[in-house]
């Protein structure tokens, strides 16, 4: 096998097992309170990044150096707080109906990384954000009699892993992704646990052992991730990620009995385009100033040479 080819199982591996991680956290999220679930799922999660770090070239003491803190800080509790309102979505809006709203975070980066990042979004990424938000709007059918504000928890999840996402790349010109995914996972495992004791509620024996399988799904979904991401750029992992939506959907209708309408497939299908195609377009538009940077550089040299 190829390292290409290892970059897509890694992928395939952590899409699948990210699907199972959201059907337990579903169970769960139905029967504890969602910042119970949360807590617990980022104690491990704290754990495996803390592994992580200890074993990276400059230990635990490099991970926690950061020039960044403030940012850092900040990442690690929208994290956790995003996981928060998705777990309270699937428990109110639904494993099925929650995925597909929350497959509109890629055009909610390209919206707010012009005002908070100072990017350039030209008006064919434009026009696919409004497409996507169109899309969303399908799926939420906000003219339909069954409407209701629950609908807007996995939107405002979206908005806020949108709002991580761009504080990561914010960091990323300054820290290592080791550094990032510590802080990220420690952050929001202390910030948790600050509220989660709070909502402690008496945990049937039983459900010990699926609690138990959600920490080892969550830390063996980012392990792969992240080895993916070590392999294969993010423009063509993109498309493997939206198969989670698929997988989602099946799990949400062979276990928990949800029903899928049309307008969630329809809706879901338009706004996964519009992501598909802001992603491709971002990474067209980074090979162009990747190769006009090497043109620079070449010219530069051959002005040199020539002096």
């Amino acid at each position: 096998m190829n390292i290409k080819s290892r970059g897509y199982l890694f992928a395939l591996l952590a899409v699948t097992i990210f699907a199972a991680q959201d059907g337990i956290t579903k169970y769960l999220g139905d029967r504890y309170p969602p910042i119970l679930v949360t807590m617990i799922r980022f104690w491990a999660f704290a754990l495996f990044v803390s592994c992580l770090a200890a074993t990276s070239s400059g230990g635990i003491r490099g991970a926690i150096t950061t020039r960044r803190p403030w940012l850092q800080i900040s990442r690690g509790i929208l994290l956790v707080a995003e996981i928060v309102v998705i777990v309270f979505a699937y428990k109110t809006a639904g494993l099925a109906m929650s995925q597909s709203i929350f497959q509109v975070t890629p055009l909610f980066i390209t919206l707010l990384s012009v005002p908070l990042l100072g990017e350039k979004v030209g008006w064919k990424r434009a026009s696919a954000v409004v497409v996507g938000l169109f899309g969303v709007l399908i799926i939420i059918n906000p003219v339909d009699v069954h409407f209701d504000a629950s609908l807007l928890l996995p939107l405002t999840a979206a908005a806020m892993f949108a709002l991580y996402s761009i504080a990561t790349r914010a960091v990323s010109h300054e820290d290592s992704s080791t550094t990032s995914v510590f802080y990220a996972g420690v952050v929001g495992g202390l910030a948790i646990s600050l509220i989660g004791p709070f909502y402690w509620t008496e945990v049937k024996p039983s459900d010990w052992y699926v609690l138990g399988a959600l920490c080892v799904c969550g830390t063996l979904s980012h392990y792969f991730l992240i080895r993916a991401y070590a392999i294969l750029p993010a423009a063509e992992l993109q498309p493997v990620t939206y198969l989670q939506l698929v997988l989602n959907v099946c799990i949400a209708v062979l276990f928990f009995g949800e029903r899928v309408t049309t307008n969630m497939v329809a809706g879901a299908l338009i706004v996964v385009g519009a992501g598909l195609f802001t992603v491709w377009r971002e990474h067209q538009l980074a090979r162009k100033t990747e190769a006009a940077a090497q043109r620079g550089q070449g010219d530069g040299a051959s002005g040199l040479g020539g002096g």
